[in-house]
């Protein structure tokens, strides 16, 4: 493997706490000359502030290395300044796409596009006035699918949750969904890289996120076992990745020395 797309929740924190061998793993891949980007289907936060947290649990890597649903959602939208965004999310993505130049609506009614993300922070107003902004003929983005995030404790709802809501209220379809397993994620951490996807492995603790991402596209995949998922969830997804491990620094150990594990 040449190149290495790492997840974050539930690969190297759980709320931002580092979970065991993390940064051990990532100055492995840097002691290796590794290249490695994180990839993470968060888009309730910016990329100025997912690289701060990360410094601040040790590790130490640039802001180029950090790429989020947020950012790829601000991207996008970057490119269609004649059309306006209501968010239905925490701050952090507002951040996102105001560092992006991203045209705001300043009422739901006269959004052309409703931007879906997670909002740890929700009240009934903010979700009565992303209803309204679909019922006055906004289309439905968002930054993800996931259904379910994890955290100290426990496992939480996450953007999910929030789109079953607004679409089964107004009958509205998402349009386009930015997260893992995306084109958009695929093609923002190859470019970083600068690497075919068959040499490129993905680590994480999602399903239908990481290891489908790993899938789709023919990339390796390993499986970490610090997040929500279980091996059994494994097996009833018949999903079967190349390398697994309790942490990551365990898959990266095996991947650098060629040790495939079976998990029953």
């Amino acid at each position: 493997m040449k190149g290495f797309i790492i997840d974050l929740d539930g690969t190297i924190y759980k709320n931002y706490q580092i979970i065991d061998g993390a940064r051990e793993a990532i100055e492995l891949l840097k002691k290796n000359n590794l290249p490695f980007v994180f990839l993470s289907n968060r888009g309730n936060i910016s990329r100025k502030d997912c690289l701060k947290k990360l410094n601040q649990i040790g590790i130490d890597c640039r802001i180029e290395d950090v790429i989020l649903a947020s950012t790829i959602a601000a991207r996008f939208f970057q490119q269609r300044k004649e059309e306006s965004i209501w968010i239905l999310g925490d701050e952090g993505l507002k951040e996102e796409l105001i560092d992006h130049q991203v045209n705001l609506a300043s009422k739901p009614e006269q959004a052309d596009w409703l931007l879906i993300t997670l909002h740890e922070q929700l009240t009934y107003e903010d979700l009565n006035n992303a209803f309204r902004a679909v019922l006055n003929g906004a289309r439905i983005a968002v930054t993800n699918h996931d259904l379910i995030f994890p955290r100290e404790d426990g496992p939480c709802i996450d953007v999910g949750g929030l789109i079953a809501a607004i679409t089964a209220t107004t009958g509205a379809k998402v349009q386009y969904s930015f997260g893992k397993p995306s084109p958009f994620m695929r093609d923002a951490a190859l470019q970083q890289l600068q690497l075919e996807a068959t040499d490129c492995v993905v680590i994480g603790d999602g399903l239908s996120t990481d290891m489908q991402l790993g899938i789709i596209n023919e990339m390796k995949t390993a499986f970490v076992l610090s997040g929500v998922a279980s091996v059994e969830d494994l097996h009833k997804a018949n999903i079967t990745p190349l390398f697994m491990g309790n942490t990551i620094l365990d898959v990266v150990k095996d991947i650098l020395e060629g040790v495939k594990h079976e998990y029953h």
